[in-house]
């Protein structure tokens, strides 16, 4: 049987934190922490809107965080400048071991972008990072209207991916997708980014830990 790869996008193949030189201009020494801040709330208000089926797109997600990331410092922007924001997030930098690791596994394994971003936003950003030509597919939660974690994602990446009754592992920096894809059957590889941030604790373990996308050719055949 042939293993499939679901790649995570935003955070595991580009950096949400590339945001932080675009921010210093509005924000001073602020601009890490307000860039930090954003990631967190598009997560937040993604998550509560798919809890709360109140479905809107990444983009409406992304843009709400950041006028409350910037709020929360006691600061506004204007609509152009926001929009200029908005823009470079689809030039978000890749991690260096992405290249390199998608174009050697993607003549191994059918690998596939699996993201809460819609199908324009993964076709600039990864397409801006000469991402997009190594891999098979993109699957984007907007088909379903949800974001991941909710299990039916995790379902409708088997179908979407065509891995059907062949195993369908997740890659991705994101300890909560990791637990989501566990939780709804599937094995999940943690790239662990930051040695000094551990594993949420919810009795459900990764499949494996990497600390670089360099580690996963490994991983996936101790898998095997």
């Amino acid at each position: 049987m042939t293993m499939h790869l679901a790649f995570d996008v935003y955070g595991t193949l580009v950096d949400p934190q590339g945001m932080t030189d675009h921010l210093k201009a509005d924000c001073g020494e602020q601009a890490a922490a307000v860039s930090r801040l954003w990631r967190e709330k598009q997560l937040e208000f993604s998550f509560r809107r798919g809890l709360m089926r109140l479905y809107a797109d990444f983009g409406v997600c992304t843009r709400e965080a950041l006028r409350h990331a910037m709020a929360l410092q006691g600061l506004t922007l204007s609509a152009p400048r926001e929009d200029e924001l908005m823009q470079a997030y689809l030039s978000l930098p890749a991690f260096p071991d992405a290249g390199p690791v998608l174009a050697e596994l993607g003549e191994v394994y059918p690998c596939f972008a699996f993201s809460n971003g819609s199908y324009p936003a993964l076709e600039k950003v990864l397409g801006h990072n000469g991402l997009r030509s190594c891999l098979t597919g993109l699957v984007s939660v907007d088909d379903i209207k949800s974001f991941k974690p909710d299990p039916a994602v995790y379902a409708y990446a088997r179908r979407a991916t065509g891995a059907y009754d062949q195993p369908l592992c997740l890659v991705s920096s994101n300890a909560w997708d990791v637990i989501g894809a566990r939780s709804a059957g599937l094995s999940a590889i943690w790239v662990q980014r930051d040695t000094a941030v551990p594993f949420e604790d919810w009795g459900l373990a990764p499949s494996a830990v990497i600390h670089s996308l360099h580690g996963l050719r490994d991983a996936l055949d101790d898998l095997a």
